[in-house]
């Protein structure tokens, strides 16, 4: 599938996820194609389960699990903001580890454009999305869960551990200052505890609406974080309490798209 068709077919999915309902004709003046094109486009995911047909569009799949979908239409700016905050630390010829989430997922279309790296993942979107000459991407094996494209469980995690020396690129679902990093899912919050503990640097994508907001699963503490990435300046006891934890915060200047970095 060409990079146009999934970028449309996942813009598709983000209407009928939002509306619950769309229409054909609808769909094809939102996306500025023709209607024959929106049909085929709506059988295809049709077929892949991913909605239902109705008359003259489709709708949401009852009973079904849109979690990445759901993730990926939240705060789009601020995980494109990051996204390439966080491509601007990467050089060519570097191991890197790259969670499964949508904002590391958001930094595929910048890493691309790197030469010689190596990336661990455990997303099977996040390493289609790889796909470049200048990439090697190496996908952890283990339990397939078909909602999240991604892959979990005693394989996956005995596989992350033969690797070391890379530089792990982590968000989370939730942050708290006295719980650390933290996920809704323990089956990621296990795959991205051992990423964390292997890596040589831990660098965490968060957006604003994650702090304060911790979740069930504690992923780690902000002990092997060197770096945040957020996309407004956090907030005065959030400022505190990275300096006392020696964790460098980075974020757009208010005036400028140049990003500041607080030591």
């Amino acid at each position: 599938m060409t990079s146009t068709i999934q970028q449309r077919r996942e813009s598709i999915m983000s209407h009928v996820y939002r509306l619950g309902h769309v229409s054909v004709r609808q769909l094809a003046d939102d996306l500025a194609v023709s209607e024959a094109t929106v049909r085929r486009d709506l059988h295809g995911l049709a077929t892949e389960g991913l909605l239902e047909l109705t008359h003259g569009g489709a709708s949401v799949v009852r009973n079904s699990d849109y979690s990445f979908i759901s993730k990926s239409m939240r705060n789009v700016n601020a995980k494109q903001i990051i996204a390439k905050m966080a491509c601007e630390l990467v050089s060519d010829g570097q191991q890197l580890f790259l969670d499964s989430g949508t904002t590391c997922f958001a930094m595929t279309a910048y890493l691309r454009t790197k030469r010689g790296l190596s990336v661990i993942v455990n997303s099977i979107r996040t390493a289609q999305e790889l796909q470049s000459p200048g990439v090697s991407v190496l996908l952890l094996g283990g339990q397939y869960r078909p909602d999240r494209m991604d892959t979990v469980g005693p394989i996956a995690f005995e596989v992350l551990e033969r690797f070391r020396g890379y530089r792990a690129f982590l968000g989370a679902d939730g942050l708290g200052r006295d719980f650390g990093l933290t996920s809704v899912d323990i089956d990621s919050a296990s795959i991205f505890t051992q990423a964390a503990r292997n890596a040589r640097e831990c660098i965490l994508l968060a957006d604003s609406s994650k702090f304060d907001h911790p979740s069930l699963y504690k992923i780690t503490d902000f002990q092997p974080i060197s770096t945040i990435i957020t996309e407004i300046e956090p907030s005065q006891e959030w400022m505190s309490f990275f300096d006392d934890q020696h964790v460098n915060v980075l974020y757009p200047k208010e005036s400028s798209d140049t990003p500041n970095l607080q030591e």
